[in-house]
Formats: structure tokens, C-alpha cells, sequence
């Protein structure tokens, strides 16, 4: 099994930044892929940014230029900072772990950070 410890989220003003952090602890391959979902209420879970153990990374249209995410391999942690944040960032923020092993998938959700853009 994995867990997560989520933190960074909270209330921001339109323009303002942010950083929400994500670390996982558990039996976790070398390679796998972290990285942020976000979803609001009634709406589908979106893909923001992930990042591979390699540090290649993949951002959502919405926040390129503005999110970046960074990872600390050791202690499986990931990071993503948001600048320039809008009241359509306004969300709950998961982490998730994904990696394969063996021809089968694996994913895994953390509780949520809830982050708020607002004036």
C-alpha cells in the first residue's frame, strides 16, 4: 500500500502563488510517475502536471506557463508551485502515484488538498 501526506493548499487572491506538496511512503518501484490531479465538485478529475522519475513532465494546456512541478526522488516527493493562479484553479488538488510493474498498472489517490483562488 501507499500513503500520502498532502500540504500547501489553502486560500490565495487571483495573481497570487502557491506550492502544495505531496510526499509518498510505502513499497514504491524506483520508476514510476507522480504528479497532480484536480477536480471540482460535480466535474471530472483532470490531469495538471505529472512527472516522471527521469523528471520528464507533462502539463495540462490551462496551466502551462504558470504551474511547474519538480520531484525529490528519494522520499518519493512532489512538488508544484502555481503562479499566476485564477478563480478557475480554484479546485481540490489530489496527488497521484502511477507505475507499472510486471504488465499490470497501479495507481493511487491521495486524500486532496483544497485550493482556492478568490478576492
Amino acid at each position: 500500500q501507499v500513503q500520502f501526506v498532502e500540504s500547501g493548499g489553502g486560500l490565495v487572491l487571483p495573481g497570487g502563488t502557491l506550492t502544495i506538496s505531496c510526499a509518498a511512503s510505502g513499497v514504491i518501484p524506483t520508476i514510476n510517475t507522480m504528479g497532480w490531479y484536480r477536480q471540482v465538485a460535480g466535474e471530472q478529475r483532470e490531469l495538471v502536471a505529472t512527472i516522471t522519475t527521469i523528471g520528464r513532465t507533462n502539463y495540462a494546456d490551462s496551466v502551462k506557463g504558470r504551474f511547474t512541478i519538480s520531484r525529490e526522488n528519494t522520499g518519493h516527493s512532489v512538488h508544484l508551485q502555481m503562479n499566476d493562479l485564477k478563480p478557475e484553479d480554484t479546485a481540490l488538488y489530489y496527488c497521484n502515484l502511477f507505475y507499472e510493474f510486471e504488465t499490470q498498472q497501479y495507481t493511487y489517490w491521495g486524500q486532496g488538498t483544497q485550493v482556492t483562488v478568490s478576492s
